[in-house]
């Protein structure tokens, strides 16, 4: 059964996004984990609906902002150890680098991408609390192929083991709720202040109602990945009408705009041209 709203935390997804949209807590927690300043960002929101191709199947993406530099930040929550992160993260490369194409550029300008996944489990299995991976020569490992791609996954964990004093302090927030450092602190204020928005509330009555209705239609593949995982297969399965259907019940609630495209994948053209 779904948690109630009352008893979300930071591992669950919903709550993950609303606090990652801060621009604060978001910029912080890049530079944390990536151990570099990263300047300014920008939300993508329109574009957290990414499609693979015609054929294949879309995603949706928890969290995604550009720095100033040009460079891509995908952020995902994963509490349930389905043991494919490393699969899952490269077609999410794979689905980002495609999109960034589809709108008429060349190869030659995709920007440097990172696709960091936050576990609250050892994905990799060697009790580090960071694995940060790029490709590098066999032969030569002093020799990076320099593609522009780095994946990051975060084993919440081993927190104890992060030698950086916030790093440990928010990975041992995430797996255990303790907000033991001024970083988590303000998360933990924020999360009590999304508790008593009524606007959140209702958005995610309404996400909790969509995920019933796609687990009866065989469209989520498991009650892990949400409700936009759900909506994403949706649309591979045809079901187009369900989404315009989602996005007219949030627009009737005021849900915002950013919010019903990054739930239903629909563009802001077609949420905008439902009455």
């Amino acid at each position: 059964m779904r948690k109630s709203f009352d008893d979300l935390t930071i591992a669950d997804d919903f709550m993950f996004c609303k606090v990652m949209q801060d621009g604060t807590i978001c910029k912080q927690f890049l530079e944390m984990v990536l151990a570099d300043k990263i300047g300014k960002i920008a939300y993508l929101s329109s574009q957290n609906a990414i499609a693979a191709g015609l054929e294949a199947k879309s995603i949706c993406l928890d969290i995604l902002v550009k720095d100033e530099n040009g460079k891509t930040y995908d952020i995902e929550m994963q509490v349930a150890n389905e043991h494919n992160i490393p699969k899952r993260m490269r077609y999410y490369q794979a689905a980002l680098d495609i999109s960034f194409l589809d709108k008429g550029l060349h190869y030659k300008t995709l920007n440097d991408s990172y696709i960091i996944f936050v576990c609250l489990f050892d994905a990799i299995g060697k009790g580090k609390p960071l694995y940060t991976f790029e490709n590098v020569c066999l032969e030569d490992r002093q020799t990076l192929l320099q593609d522009g791609a780095k994946k990051v996954i975060i084993n919440a964990q081993a927190f104890s083991k992060a030698e950086d004093i916030e790093l440990k302090g928010f990975l041992e927030y995430i797996k255990t709720g303790a907000a033991n450092t001024e970083y988590t602190g303000r998360i933990e204020t924020m999360i009590e202040a999304v508790k008593h928005n009524e606007q959140a509330r209702k958005e995610y009555r309404i996400m909790s109602a969509f995920e019933m209705d796609a687990r009866e239609e065989g469209v989520q593949q498991g009650i892990q990945q949400g409700i936009r995982q759900g909506i994403q297969q949706g649309f591979a399965d045809g079901s187009y009408k369900k989404a315009l259907e989602t996005a007219k019940l949030m627009k009737h609630a005021n849900c915002e705009l950013d919010f019903i495209m990054q739930m239903t994948g629909l563009s802001k053209e077609e949420v905008e041209a439902i009455n």
